[in-house]
C-alpha cells in the first residue's frame, strides 16, 4: 500500500426529513445564495422545503445551472454573488449544480485576470466561499469531495478543478428525493458511480486489501440495488443504499494508498464537450474499450474484479476478459448504450480531434502509469465508435 493522507471535512446529514435541518448548519446572519438547476425542485417539493428552512436568512436565488455546468451561466451567478455581497452558498441539485457552486466558491475569491484561468491553468483552491449542499440526484459524489468539472460551450471544453478549499461544509442526503428522478438520470447515477469506483480500482495490485474490498462492496451494492431503483424509484431502502454508494464511490476514501487511473474520465469529458453526451454515458462508451486496449497492464485487477464482484471462474485471462463483458452487460441492463455511434452520426474524425486536444494541452501521459499517450487515446476512442 502506498503512503497517503486523508481528511474529509464535509458533514453528512443522511435520511428522511433532513432538509429542514439545514438552517442549523448555516452561520447566523449569513447572506445566502441558493443555486439550482432547471427547476425540477419546484415540482417535487424540495424547493418549498429549502425555502422554508431559509426563512430566517437574507437569501437570494439563482436558477438555471445546466447539466454540465456552463461557464457563461456561472459567470452570471458570480455577478450576483458580488452585487449582493453573498457570503454563503447553498447548492440544491445534483453533481452539476454542486460542481458549479464549487467553481463559484473559487471564483468569488480569485484575484487573477479571468476565472477561466482556474480551470485552464489547474489552479488549486485553498480557500473558497463557504457552501453547503442539498443533494437531489445521486451520481457524482460531488457532495462529499472537493473536485469540480466545468464546461465552456464557446470553446467546446470541459475541464476540472479542485483543492482543499472546495469541500462542502455540509451535505444533506435525503433518499426520498429519488422517487421523483427520471429513469434516465437514475441509470446515469448508477453507471457514473460504478465507473468512479473502477477508475480507482482497475489499475494494478499494491496489497491495499481493505481499499479493494470497500471498492468491491460498492460495486456489488450498485449491481444489487441499481436495477431495483431503476424499476421502482419509490423503493426507499434500495434508494438509500444507492445514494450512499454514490457518495462513497468518490469521497476520497477508496483512492487512498492505491494508484488511480482517470483516463476514462479524461477521454469521456471530451465526448461531452463535443457532443453533449451525458457524462455517465461517455464513461460507459470509453471504459470497456480502455480496459481492453490496456488489458495486459490491468488484467490482474480485472480478474480480481471478475472473481469477487461477478463470481467468475477460470484462468486469470479468462476472468479478466469476461469481467469486461460483464461490465458492458450491466450497463446495457440499465439501458445505457456503450458505443459512440449510438449517440451521434458525426463521429468520424472524433478520435483524431481528441488526440490533438490532448497534444495541445500537453497531456502526454495519463492513466495510472502516466504512459497513455495521445496516440493511445486516439486508438481507444476509435475502438469506442
Amino acid at each position: 500500500m502506498n503512503n497517503f493522507e486523508f481528511q474529509n471535512p464535509t458533514k453528512l446529514i443522511f435520511g428522511k426529513g433532513q432538509i429542514g435541518t439545514l438552517a442549523n448548519e448555516i452561520p447566523a446572519n449569513s447572506r445566502v445564495l441558493m443555486l439550482y438547476g432547471g427547476g425540477s425542485i419546484k415540482k417535487n417539493g424540495i424547493y418549498d422545503q429549502v425555502k422554508e428552512a431559509l426563512k430566517g436568512f437574507t437569501h437570494f436565488e439563482f436558477g438555471g445551472i445546466p447539466a454540465n455546468p456552463e461557464y457563461e451561466v456561472l459567470m452570471k451567478a458570480l455577478a450576483v454573488i458580488k452585487a449582493e455581497k453573498i457570503d454563503y452558498m447553498l447548492a440544491v441539485g445534483g453533481g452539476s449544480v454542486i460542481d458549479g457552486v464549487k467553481f463559484l466558491a473559487s471564483a468569488a475569491l480569485y484575484n487573477g485576470d479571468t476565472p477561466w484561468d482556474i480551470l485552464k491553468n489547474k489552479i488549486r483552491t485553498f480557500e473558497g466561499l463557504p457552501f453547503g449542499t442539498v443533494l437531489t440526484l445521486p451520481a457524482t459524489g460531488s457532495e462529499m469531495n472537493s473536485g469540480s468539472v466545468i464546461t465552456r460551450a464557446e470553446t467546446k471544453e470541459k475541464l476540472g478543478m479542485g483543492g482543499p478549499g472546495l469541500f462542502p461544509k455540509f451535505s444533506i442526503l435525503d433518499p426520498e428525493v429519488i422517487k421523483s428522478i427520471p429513469k434516465r438520470q437514475i441509470a446515469n447515477g448508477v453507471v457514473d458511480a460504478f465507473n468512479h469506483v473502477l477508475e480507482q480500482y482497475i489499475t494494478y495490485p499494491v496489497n491495499a486489501n481493505l481499499q479493494d474490498r470497500i471498492s468491491e462492496s460498492i460495486l456489488q451494492t450498485l449491481v444489487e440495488v441499481g436495477p431495483v431503483v431503476y424499476e421502482d424509484p419509490t423503493n426507499y431502502e434500495a434508494g438509500a443504499n444507492f445514494m450512499w454508494s454514490c457518495t462513497m464511490a468518490l469521497n476520497g476514501l477508496i483512492q487512498k494508498g492505491v494508484p488511480t487511473d482517470w483516463a476514462v474520465h479524461a477521454m469521456g469529458h471530451e465526448l461531452t464537450a463535443l457532443y453533449g453526451i451525458d457524462h455517465a454515458r461517455t464513461l460507459a462508451i470509453i471504459g470497456p474499450n480502455h480496459y481492453q486496449y490496456n488489458f495486459e497492464k490491468k488484467k490482474e485487477k480485472l480478474a480480481q474484479y471478475g472473481e469477487r464482484v461477478w463470481g467468475l471462474t477460470g484462468t486469470l485471462e479468462e476472468k479478466a476478459k469476461a469481467a469486461i463483458d460483464k461490465t458492458v452487460d450491466f450497463f446495457h441492463s440499465m439501458e445505457v448504450k456503450t458505443n459512440l455511434s449510438a449517440y451521434t452520426d458525426s463521429f468520424d474524425g472524433t478520435a483524431q480531434e481528441i488526440k490533438e486536444r490532448f497534444i495541445k494541452r500537453n497531456w502526454v501521459g495519463i492513466g495510472e502509469h502516466k504512459d497513455i499517450t495521445p496516440d493511445d487515446v486516439e486508438k481507444i476512442v476509435e475502438l469506442s465508435y
